[in-house]
């Protein structure tokens, strides 16, 4: 852990050296020479200072288990002013780019002379780049503080509609909410959480399911919020599964019996919330004489746990039956699932949050988790097999969403 903190702060005073060029620039012009190495003296003092938090912030958060309100104010700060300076730096480089490109002209060309005849190569930088800079890197900025501030609880209603040919009669229009990603650790405003519950709750949806992570590692970070997840009901019932956190597989544990007391505590949480919880086995839904069979698997992902049995998940499901599956993590799908003899008509995963932040318009989508998974959020469909990923209902990490906005997923199924 010593290592990659290191690493993070040579990586942070490199950034914050190119950042300075541009700082140069914008105070150059300045009439007062005192404040000019005011600000830039500043500028010094407050990063050097932020790198040494942000590193005690890290050291703390790993090696003693906790995150404090101030652990986690560095942890926003670090990803806010890294994406920020990241964007004024592009700028910078791209008319780096050009200086060079110019001087290489003047080199070969043997022109670029300055008013006295000496021999100048390297265009000086134009304080007009830098302004471009400043409010380009002005749009993360602002984009964090509102993700930090208001975005971490901006829900939003996903609605699919899936067509099936042999999607039973008596299922045709059925309804299905999905939460998942809940991170019950990381919330800090519960009248928020509890605006999220009620928009799922208003959805009258005739299944719910849950898919994974509903908290960050301890069964106790779910209790002040058991009463408001347990408020959600629907007709078919309230299914669940287990994520990679649910395992506490981050946590720091006297012994293997602690670990596993946790994970006791943290099914009869789900039994108190009136969740069934899948742990390899099924169930049968029932609707007017048919049914349809609802899997759900333990944590099963590429990287992670990969605990999940799909085989006896399916021990006595017939060939024929329509098959939903509740399975956390995406790479189960891809990797498994979608390849798997039997067929399973639909997969309902979470885990990847959509990495809390990235663009997702109607005619682009973009995320930095796409570099780790195919697939990443909404509906994907492959072998005649679909997959929808919920971009979660929480936050952990980062304490904030920024473009991906927390996920309430709607899916109505439709006899093609």
């Amino acid at each position: 852990m010593s290592r990659i903190v290191i690493i993070l702060g040579i990586l942070s005073l490199l950034m914050d050296w190119y950042v300075y060029q541009g700082v140069k620039k914008l105070t150059s012009t300045w009439k007062s020479k005192g404040l000019r190495k005011t600000v830039r003296l500043l500028y010094w003092v407050f990063f050097i200072a932020f790198i040494i938090g942000f590193g005690y912030s890290i050291y703390v958060r790993f090696s003693e288990d906790k995150t404090t309100p101030l652990v986690q104010w560095f942890i926003n700060a670090f990803l806010t002013l890294f994406v920020t300076k990241l964007v004024f730096m592009l700028v910078l480089f791209a008319e780096d780019i050009y200086r060079v490109g110019v001087a290489a002209f003047r080199f070969f060309s043997g022109k670029g002379k300055d008013g006295n005849g000496d021999r100048t190569l390297l265009p000086h930088r134009r304080k007009f780049v830098s302004q471009v800079g400043l409010f380009m890197a002005g749009i993360p900025f602002l984009s964090f503080l509102y993700g930090v501030t208001k975005g971490k609880y901006d829900y939003r209603v996903h609605r699919q509609v899936l067509y099936f040919d042999d999607l039973p009669e008596a299922f045709d229009g059925f309804t299905i909410t999905q939460l998942s990603d809940v991170h019950s650790g990381s919330f800090d405003d519960e009248e928020a959480v509890q605006r999220g519950i009620e928009l799922a709750k208003a959805q009258k949806s005739d299944l719910y399911v849950f898919t994974g992570d509903i908290v960050n590692d301890h069964a106790s970070e779910l209790v002040p919020y058991k009463d408001n997840f347990g408020q959600i009901k629907a007709p078919y019932g309230q299914f669940s599964i287990l994520g990679n956190h649910d395992y506490g597989m981050y946590a720091n544990w006297e012994n293997d019996e602690a670990r596993e007391a946790n994970m006791q505590r943290l099914k009869q949480h789900h039994a108190d919330m009136d969740y069934r919880l899948l742990l390899d086995e099924h169930v049968r839904i029932e609707k007017d004489g048919q049914y349809l069979a609802l899997l759900g698997v333990e944590n099963w992902g590429r990287g992670f746990i990969e605990r999940g049995d799909l085989d006896k998940a399916l021990q006595g499901v017939e060939e024929n039956a329509f098959k939903i599956l509740l399975s956390h993590d995406p790479s189960h799908w891809q990797l498994i699932v979608k390849d798997h003899p039997t067929h399973i008509h639909l997969t309902l995963s979470g885990h990847t949050h959509g990495m809390q932040f990235g663009v997702e318009t109607p005619l682009f989508k973009w995320s930095p988790v796409q570099y780790r998974y195919e697939h990443w959020a909404g509906l994907a469909q492959e072998n005649g097999k679909s997959l929808y990923i919920n971009r979660g209902f929480g936050f952990i990490g980062f304490s904030g969403r920024v473009g991906i906005w927390p996920e309430i997923t709607v899916l109505e199924l439709r006899r093609s």
